[in-house]
């Protein structure tokens, strides 16, 4: 097995049982963040479905406010100076938070209307008052459309970053981080089966080196059993005191 699909470590228990725990949570890690993109590609596509809704929406409500602005100019003709110096304030503000969703967080836009000021409700009130009115109040929805929109399309943005992120990360660990521990793993098993072998193989060569030790002792006894038996049993034993003496020697 080469060492690129595997990681270089020393085969023994310690690293496999280590192996193991590793190879225990990155299978729990796929698994969470396979779940997180699956989540995050089924908001993906109703945020998806959302947008073209509002799109869609959003042709009908610019031109029926374009068509009111046109109808209010025709009566009152221009009356931009009149509507800046009536108004003080903004009555639609928009405020920002965060959703949280599978992990990622989702900015996301929102309308507040305020109560129009006296001023405004009196723009026009000599004549054309109700065209005016109608073309604010047009203008007020598409604002209110507009937002929605860009705060669809700021959370499909992020989504879409999101996923790839997530899907990369899936990738990673399914194609490159667990095969790599599982090759890892089967390399340190294969290692300390074969150093198990080799020990089996040792063990028996010794008791076998033993065996053959014994019998061969077991079979020297024996011969010398048998020639005691063939020479009657008793060994002749020359006494060295009573023979002849030996003449002096003089120096």
């Amino acid at each position: 097995m080469s060492n690129q699909n595997r990681l270089p470590v020393v085969p023994t228990v310690t690293v496999l049982a280590i192996m193991k725990g590793r190879l225990q949570g990155a299978s729990k890690g796929h698994a969470l963040l396979k779940k997180k993109a699956d989540a995050l590609n089924m908001r993906f596509r109703q945020i998806l479905k959302k947008i073209v809704e509002a799109k869609e929406r959003m042709g009908v409500v610019m031109k029926e406010s374009f068509f009111s602005l046109a109808q209010a100019r025709y009566t009152n003709g221009d009356f931009r100076h009149t509507v800046l110096d009536n108004v003080d304030q903004a009555t639609v503000k928009v405020q920002a938070h965060q959703e949280n969703v599978a992990g990622v967080v989702i900015p996301k836009f929102e309308c507040h209307k305020e109560d129009a000021d006296t001023k405004i409700a009196l723009i026009g009130l000599g004549t054309g008052g109700k065209q005016i009115q109608d073309c604010r109040q047009s203008f007020v929805e598409a604002v209110d459309l507009l937002v929605e929109l860009a705060s669809l399309q700021t959370a499909f943005v992020t989504l879409d970053g999101a996923i790839k992120t997530t899907n990369r990360r899936v990738n990673a660990l399914e194609h490159v981080v667990v095969p790599k521990l599982e090759n890892t793993i089967s390399y340190i098993k294969g290692e300390l089966d074969e150093l198990e072998r080799e020990e089996f193989f040792r063990l028996k060569k010794v008791q076998g080196n033993k065996k053959k030790h014994t019998e061969a002792e077991a079979a020297l006894h024996a011969k010398q059993g048998e020639r005691l038996a063939q020479g009657g049993g008793t060994r002749s034993v020359v006494n060295v005191v009573d023979g002849e003496r030996d003449e002096d020697i003089i120096f």
